[in-house]
């Protein structure tokens, strides 16, 4: 019987033969260099909306928009901000989308990109045309707010397709939403976010089966749980577009998490040249007001 990963990787590489790959390993002049970022999810408690709801802050702190974080992340010194779709208010305009570009401005902080938890990897239908659909406003927004990135999911395979077909149809979906996000000047990086993607060999092959400058992958330090992720990590890093820190990782068969080598994830990240942002993703569970603050103060000098 063929495993799964080995059905995935030659899904992968029979999708991919005909097409040139989108990118290789991404060829950047200079020494490598990298920003500090923050994400919004690592408040994700404090927002007066989540994912269209309107949810009531754990704390006494009063409930934030996307506004106050933005103003957070200025009066902490963080030059980036990802500020994640999901805290968003729902049906959100372009007069919110310019008022937020205009406070991030003021405020000398770069809207670094944003995020949607879409899934591509649907049966093809009128829930794949959603998220699809769903992308596509965002890649409108990003470009509205002047973010230049958004991190999208491949997303698990559905029982009722079969691996081979969760991954075309995720093929098929990332190209069109890549086709639109030329056209806007956003890029589109897919994250090694589990699902069909949770193997690194797969992950690159996706986007390189992917046929866009636009494309890319978004480096999530925490969520390869293999054996050796820090190897792992060291596959994706030549295709970066985007970096998120998280403070823990967790390999396979190991009972729980332990701490993240901040100073190797940098290390694997200097060695492929990597240039852009490095934005950290607070998903423990202690107050991120007090722990936030601390982790950046540690990451500042050895981003210096």
């Amino acid at each position: 019987m063929i495993n799964r990963r080995h059905f995935l990787t030659t899904s992968l590489g029979a999708l991919s033969v005909t097409a040139l790959p989108a990118i290789e390993p991404i060829q950047r002049p200079g020494a490598s260099r990298m920003q500090l970022g923050v994400a919004a999810y690592s408040f994700r408690d404090s927002f007066q909306w989540s994912r269209d709801k309107e949810q009531k802050p754990k704390t006494a702190r009063a409930p934030w928009s996307m506004l106050d974080f933005v103003d957070w992340c200025a009066d902490h010194g963080v030059a980036g901000a990802e500020v994640t779709s999901y805290f968003f208010p729902p049906e959100v305009d372009r007069a919110f989308l310019l008022d937020l570009k205009r406070r991030a401005y003021l405020r000398g902080v770069q809207l670094a990109g944003t995020a949607v938890g879409n899934n591509f990897a649907l049966p093809k239908g009128d829930k794949l045309n959603a998220e699809i659909a769903y992308t596509k406003k965002w890649i409108d927004h990003a470009a509205v707010m002047g973010a230049p990135h958004i991190r999208v999911f491949a997303g698990p395979q559905p029982k009722e397709i079969t691996a081979g077909e969760a991954v075309a149809n995720c093929l098929a979906a990332y190209q069109e939403c890549l086709d639109y996000a030329a056209g806007q000047g956003v890029f589109l990086g897919l994250e090694n976010h589990g699902g069909i993607v949770a193997e690194p060999d797969n992950l690159i092959q996706m986007v390189k089966a992917a046929k866009s400058p636009w494309a890319g992958i978004n480096f999530d330090s925490g969520n390869f749980h293999t054996a050796d992720p820090y190897a792992d990590l060291a596959k994706i890093a030549p295709y970066a577009v985007n970096v998120q820190l998280k403070m823990e990782i967790k390999r396979a068969g190991a009972s729980g998490a332990e701490p993240s080598d901040v100073k190797r994830v940098l290390q694997i990240l200097r060695d492929a040249n990597y240039q852009g942002w490095f934005t950290l993703e607070y998903e423990m569970k202690a107050d991120p007001f007090v722990e936030v603050p601390r982790i950046l103060e540690m990451l500042k000098p050895l981003l210096a």
